[in-house]
């Protein structure tokens, strides 16, 4: 029997929190006809001993709806699989129905954060692959991934090798793989694209120097070319951290989707222990000034993350998907400024207070990642890059319109 047929689309699914000791049931989610959507309804106990998941569910005895077509409530949205996990859903599944309930219910065990989704209410019951496959796997998921790209079939024996639901957004080929007792994102170059893998790790790194918190990255050689392997930040000592992308979180406060209003977020709900949200928030100001400087243009709203601490504080989760995106399209994929989202420095200082900065202080930050950005080109040499990758590179990175805004920092 396939498993086409083994599975019968259903209305009701149940969502379970994985964050504590033991699963904990959080309640019902139920298929929104009309908005092509998924609710929730917390359940008893969790209304009783449970935290609101975000802003936008708080804990009533109600159903909440989601507030736009084709999404889940609230929190509930980032247990989906991204656009990858989907292409791999319907590979392998082939579900009779294709809504978002399909899409929570095959994500499996291995997604995003701390919430999982199972089809029973007594016990949770993932979907779960199996183990993680180990760095010796990685010339065999190539060959799982290059076949999936192809829309071939996978075999039952390798299905177990691709999980569907571990990153929060992006259509990127990837895997998830264990090192060292730990859970990585295993990400493989884009269908023609160029040393992406590569350039990634090495604006990864190079951000480190800029006082950036980036997730751990280690470039992972194949036959013919190389990924990168992401260390996942979700997982910390075998414990699930529930995770917000800024797009959840935004959308549930009423707030645009800003860099501006993502630092007042941190200032209003970010764990102020010895001042860490006001540092967080000049880190996030650091963040955009260096996605203008290397040409990253992708850092919409999924690719930003809140934690949730145990005090339900949030916490800004490490950078991550940051690379040249090689396109000189002269905007961020996020509100700058006041002049939109212009990717200019003068922009991003247009709302310096925001990050609960002055000015100048806001112009010496710029400053401190324009120095490290000077030096990108031996920094990606030292990351693995041949000369050609950087050549092409820098006709993005050092365009005179970013190499003008860097020099005027000096």
């Amino acid at each position: 029997m396939s498993r086409a047929a083994r599975y019968q689309p259903v209305d009701i699914l149940y969502l379970w929190y994985l964050g504590g000791n033991r699963p904990e049931l959080v309640g019902d989610l139920n298929l929104v006809l009309s908005a092509r959507g998924v609710s929730l309804r917390y359940g008893k106990e969790w209304l009783r001993r449970g935290f609101a998941l975000s802003e936008d569910l708080p804990l009533t005895d109600m159903e909440h709806l989601p507030r736009e077509k084709d999404t889940a409530a609230g929190a509930v949205d980032d247990a989906r699989p991204d656009r990858w996990g989907e292409r791999v859903i319907r590979l392998l599944e082939h579900p009779l129905r294709l809504s978002l309930m399909e899409m929570l219910h095959f994500a499996g065990d291995e997604r995003f954060g701390a919430l999982g989704v199972s089809a029973s209410a007594e016990s949770y019951l993932p979907r779960a692959p199996g183990p993680l496959p180990s760095l010796s796997d990685v010339e065999e998921l190539h060959a799982i991934v290059r076949r999936v790209l192809a829309g071939e079939n996978i075999d039952e024996r390798h299905r177990r090798l691709i999980a569907p639901g571990a990153t929060m957004g992006g259509a990127q080929p990837k895997a998830l793989l264990g090192i060292d007792g730990a859970s990585w994102v295993l990400k493989f170059a884009d269908e023609g694209g160029f040393a992406a893998p590569l350039a990634e790790h090495a604006a990864m790194t190079l951000a480190s120097k800029a006082g950036i918190e980036a997730a751990e990255t280690r470039p992972v050689r194949l036959a013919g070319g190389a990924a990168v392997a992401v260390r996942r930040f979700d997982r910390v000592a075998g414990k699930r951290l529930h995770a917000l992308s800024a797009n959840v979180a935004l959308k549930a406060a009423g707030a645009e989707l800003s860099y501006p209003a993502l630092a007042q977020l941190l200032r209003r709900r970010g764990a102020d222990e010895g001042g860490r949200n006001r540092l967080q928030m000049r880190e996030l100001f650091r963040r955009l000034i260096f996605n203008i400087f290397i040409d990253n243009t992708d850092d919409h709203e999924k690719n930003h993350v809140l934690l949730l601490t145990d005090s339900q504080h949030y916490l800004l989760a490490p950078a991550f998907d940051v690379l040249p995106t090689a396109q000189a399209l002269g905007h961020q994929a996020m509100m700058v400024g006041a002049d939109g989202a212009v990717s200019s420095v003068d922009n991003a200082l247009s709302m310096f207070h925001a990050y609960g900065m002055n000015r100048q202080e806001a112009v010496n930050e710029a400053r401190g990642v324009a120095k490290v950005v000077e030096q990108w080109k031996p920094h990606f040499k030292a990351a693995g890059m041949d000369r050609a990758a950087i050549d092409s590179l820098a006709h993005w990175i050092d365009r005179p319109q970013l190499m003008e805004q860097r020099s005027g920092l000096k």
